[in-house]
């Protein structure tokens, strides 16, 4: 018994060892002509064995034809429809991913919060840049308390702001900041809230499935004394 340890390595695995023994074949052709029609039998084949694939793309018969000469190892000389490539046309450069390097002042407040300090910073209108006062101390505040669970001064959320700010947003008593319990409250209401849904479903489940055994259970009953 041969095993696929003992065989040739694979190079594109995906498309299977057929297609590769196929390929190897090919190379053998020595008309080109002959090699040609192989090779365009062998994409349609492919082709039929990647359902995985968009076949209305624009270049995915191109592709096709790279993997064709991936796996022939750059060594297959066909009259194909497009320009053979070579191993450095199909070795992508990879590409750094690019990570912000502002540094956030209050790690704990986040990103978020500097954006909308620098919206709030740009409004005009006195009404806007009020409402966003309010929202952004209720947003620090949640913040705050996710990072930290003790109670926090709302002192602290307006010295936070105004210096956040360059001193551009300054809480006022006309703005309504809310309170601890009244944060934490709703925060863990929610959180029973998606418990209790998550065990309604769970029960539901389970009685349900109790129900079908119960048929289940009636109906073979019912057959064998039929029998």
């Amino acid at each position: 018994m041969e095993y696929n340890s003992q065989r040739e390595k694979l190079i594109l695995p995906e498309f299977g060892r057929n297609i590769q023994s196929m390929v190897n074949y090919t190379l053998t052709i020595p008309d080109i002509a002959e090699r040609t029609r192989a090779s365009r039998t062998i994409i349609q084949i492919m082709a039929q064995n990647t359902p995985s694939l968009n076949k209305d793309q624009e270049d995915f018969y191109h592709m096709l034809w790279d993997h064709l000469h991936v796996i022939a190892k750059f060594k297959l000389e066909v009259d194909s429809p497009y320009e053979k490539p070579t191993p450095e046309d199909l070795v992508r450069e990879k590409k750094k991913l690019k990570y912000p390097n502002k540094k956030i002042r209050y790690k704990h407040y986040g990103k978020n919060v500097e954006y909308f300090i620098e919206k709030a910073r740009k409004a005009t209108d006195p009404a806007m840049k009020d409402l966003f006062i309010e929202a952004l101390a209720n947003m620090m505040k949640k913040a705050y308390l996710n990072w930290n669970r003790d109670s926090v001064n709302d002192e602290l959320i307006k010295d936070h702001l105004a210096e956040m700010s360059n001193g551009e947003l300054i809480i006022t008593d006309k703005h309504k900041i809310s309170s601890t319990s009244e944060i934490l409250g709703s925060t863990a209401q929610r959180t029973k809230n998606k418990f209790q849904q998550k065990k309604f479903h769970k029960n539901n489940n389970n009685r349900n499935n109790q129900n079908n055994n119960n048929r289940n259970f009636k109906g073979n009953n019912f057959k064998k004394k039929n029998f």
